[in-house]
């Protein structure tokens, strides 16, 4: 009846005689004058309604629609089962119940056609929940065989590049992307119940800023002026906050012209939001808070495994200052160093590649990197962050060589970003120059000089809390899936050449 083939056994010209074969029926269903992509089709159920509520349906008349992905005949009588957004259900037809001609049709179909059915709810002798169908039609002609049901679509290659393929052959894969809508749902409705304004920023800046990190460039034709891809929606936020605006967040794309890997995408997703007259501390509750509040309402659980690992979001989080993070998981101490010519000595012991225009600070994160951040699997707030590194944080008032500054780990991995946000413009300038200074010297991730927000700055931003979060990050773990590509719908690829 359909081509049931399996298509990672087919090669090139078997899956070109499968096509031409399916072209064929699709002519001989408009031979009949009927549509092979069809119109519109009211529907009245999705099929796992039909299993929930079969003791109210049953014996009524029901409209389904969805893809054939499976077929079976038996003389006079057939099966075959279709696919929604909700799941599977049977599908049974006879031939004296639909009439020889449209019975005669199902020949026509093939695995991975997409259908509508109406008929009766019942249940099979063998106990299987199903629809006898009075009449069908098709909706649309499947032109290509879909890889085999019980094989699924393995090649990672492919699943990516043809993620429409995924979504069809791997109901799991689409369970994914279900949490993360809810997920971010979840985010909204915590932020908004906090009194948070959800806000647009621009996605093309004539700075780059609001983080360090190499962005995409493009060009305005109408302006004549290089534009930057936004790697971080921060600067126009906090310009915001000193609009009037006390409490703002933005739930939206950046872009970051870097490596590929199973923590990366060069676009990806993140949240920021900007609170006025509160700091760090606020922002690390806010973190735990949503985190775990999240998982709470989309998992139901505040304990989550991933990757074989139970982690337990409940708040509080552990906190721990980098050097002493550093000093934990190493033999490291930098609490007595004084020099640059000290730092670099402690990295090339320990065979750690740093920059050379990094100082202290900078070092001391190298080093923390490699040391520290795969250990610290439970959640944990890292504090104490060098002010060398942090060029948009404020000063600790105790120490001024390190900020108010925090960023959160998961299972190794950085998941979120917050500090008391540098409200000193003149501070803010210097810390500007400097970033510019690096960049002079070849670090092209370094900072631009964004002259209209120190300008925004002199005109008043009040103590301020900010703070980001990794949505990609936050899905995988909530998900349990282990690459960064595996909860993004279309992550970037390299250009497919036969």
């Amino acid at each position: 009846m359909a081509d049931n083939h399996d298509n990672h056994e087919l090669n090139n010209e078997d899956v070109s005689d499968l096509v031409r074969i399916r072209k064929e029926k699709m002519a001989a269903i408009a031979a009949q004058g009927l549509e092979p992509f069809g119109r519109k089709y009211d529907f009245s159920h999705h099929a796992a309604q039909i299993t929930a509520d079969f003791e109210q349906l049953e014996g009524q008349t029901v409209r389904l629609a969805g893809r054939v992905m499976a077929i079976r005949g038996h003389g006079k009588a057939s099966f075959a089962h279709i696919m929604d957004m909700s799941g599977k259900v049977q599908l049974y037809f006879r031939e004296d119940a639909l009439g020889s001609e449209p019975y005669a049709n199902l020949g026509l179909l093939d695995i991975g056609d997409i259908i509508g059915v109406e008929g009766a709810v019942f249940r099979t002798q063998r106990g299987e929940i199903s629809v006898k169908a009075a009449n069908f039609e098709i909706l649309a002609k499947s032109l290509r065989p879909l890889p085999e049901k019980w094989h699924g679509l393995k090649d990672v290659d492919t699943r990516y590049r043809q993620r429409y393929l995924d979504l069809i052959v791997n109901p799991e894969v689409r369970d994914t992307f279900v949490l993360r809508s809810k997920i971010i749902r979840s985010f909204r409705r915590y932020l908004d119940n906090l009194d948070f304004l959800e806000v647009e920023t621009p996605m093309m800046h004539p700075i780059a800023g609001g983080a360090v990190a190499r962005p995409f460039i493009t060009h305005h034709n109408a302006l004549d002026m290089k534009l930057y891809m936004r790697i971080a929606p921060e600067l126009y936020l906090k310009r915001l906050i000193v609009g009037g605006f006390e409490k703002v967040y933005e739930l939206g794309r950046v872009f970051r012209n870097e490596g590929i890997s199973i923590k990366h995408n060069p676009e990806f997703t993140i949240m920021e939001l900007y609170q006025a007259y509160v700091d760090h501390e606020a922002m690390m509750q806010i973190t735990e808070n949503i985190i775990s509040t999240t998982a709470q309402e989309v998992l139901g659980t505040t304990k989550i495994i991933y990757q074989g690992q139970e982690i337990d979001l409940t708040p509080p989080w552990n906190r721990i200052s980098m050097p002493d993070a550093i000093k934990k998981y190493s033999d490291i101490d930098f609490s007595t160093v004084t020099t640059v010519a000290e730092a670099r000595a402690i990295a090339d012991k320990h065979g750690i590649k740093y920059e050379k225009n990094q100082g202290i600070g900078g070092i001391m994160s190298t080093i923390f990197e490699e040391v520290a951040e795969e250990h610290l699997i439970q959640p944990t707030f890292i504090t104490g962050h060098p002010t060398e590194i942090s060029p948009l944080s404020k000063r600790n008032k105790d120490n001024p060589d390190i900020t108010d500054r925090f960023e959160a780990f998961i299972f190794g991995r950085e998941i979120a970003n917050g500090f008391s946000e540098l409200n000193d413009p003149i501070d803010q300038k210097e810390r500007f120059e400097s970033q510019v200074a690096e960049r002079d010297s070849g670090n092209d991730e370094a900072h631009m000089m964004d002259d209209d927000y120190v300008n925004a700055l002199e005109y008043g931003l009040p103590p301020t809390g900010g703070l980001g979060i990794g949505i990609d990050r936050l899905v995988m773990f909530l998900t349990d899936n282990y690459s960064i590509r595996d909860v993004i719908l279309f992550p970037q690829m390299r250009l497919h050449r036969d």
